[in-house]
This record gives structure tokens, sequence and C-alpha cells, in this order.
């Protein structure tokens, strides 16, 4: 089954036959998280770096944010079996849309936030396919973890 993810929005699966897909990732970040052994798996589709920023729309929607997003994605990824320390984290996105002279950067800033809460957790990044100004789809295969970007018609693994 498709499990499609939307902008301030998470999936995650512990279903071999599921794939989770998010898409138009420009600024915001979307993040998997996979463990090999016990196939259970999650994305996050996070439009804003801090939950500090609005209380109460974090408060309401913890996925908007990167921060609090991630916490939220780890801990159902835990909750359906997974285990830390053989997590693997893939993220895309942070990239320079509709922001061409740098002023709000929202993208590095997303980058940034999204690297303090994985060294917070003691979490690796294994690959990444961040910046830029290109459009990205990114989709996480349940049945053996891999992770793809999709990208003006080329769809590769990373």
């Amino acid at each position: 089954m498709i499990l499609q993810v939307s902008i301030s929005d998470m999936k995650v699966s512990n279903d071999k036959d599921d794939v989770i897909i998010t898409s138009s990732l420009g600024s915001c970040l979307g993040v998997t998280l996979y463990d090999p052994v016990s196939c259970v798996g999650g994305m996050l589709h996070a439009l804003l770096p801090q939950s500090n920023m609005n209380p109460v729309r974090a408060n309401g929607n913890p996925h908007m944010f990167v921060d609090s997003g991630f916490e939220t994605l780890l801990a159902a990824v835990l909750e359906l079996g997974g285990n830390k320390k053989r997590l693997i984290c893939k993220v895309a996105g942070g990239g320079t849309f509709l922001d061409q002279k740098g002023v709000f950067k929202t993208g590095e800033r997303n980058f940034i936030i999204f690297r303090k809460v994985l060294w917070k957790n003691n979490i690796m990044i294994k690959g990444q396919e961040v910046g830029g100004s290109v459009p990205r789809t990114l989709i996480l295969r349940m049945n053996d973890g891999q992770t793809l970007i999709r990208s003006r018609g080329v769809e590769v693994p990373f």
C-alpha cells in the first residue's frame, strides 16, 4: 500500500508491502528512519525548524516542525519495534525555494535544527540530498528499507 505523507505530516509502518512517499520537498525537510532487522520505519515531512516559534501550532501538529516532528517520528518507530541503535536515518529537502535572496533561509535552518536533534538523540545521518533549488520526492520501501529520491523524472537510491 502507498502511504502518502503530506506537508506537516508523518507516517510509520511495519508492513513490508507498504511504500511511504512524500513529494514537493523544497525548503521542507523529509526524514526517514528505518530499522533493517525489525523492518519498521517511517517518514516525516516538516515545514519549519523549531516548535518554539509557535507553541500553539506545535501542540496541535508537532509534525509541522523539525524538532518536535522528529521526536514524534522516533517515538512512533520505536513503539512499533524499531531499535534506536539500528536506525538508518536519511534526509532530503532543505532547499532554497521562494527565497532566492536568502532572507529567510528556511531550508538551511531546517537542516541545522535537524542535525542538532540527531546529535541529541545520538543518531547519525546515513544519506542526504539537501539544499539546492530542485524539488524532490522521497520514497521509503518497507520491504527492504531502500530510500529513493525522485527529481525531474529521475529516481535514484541514496
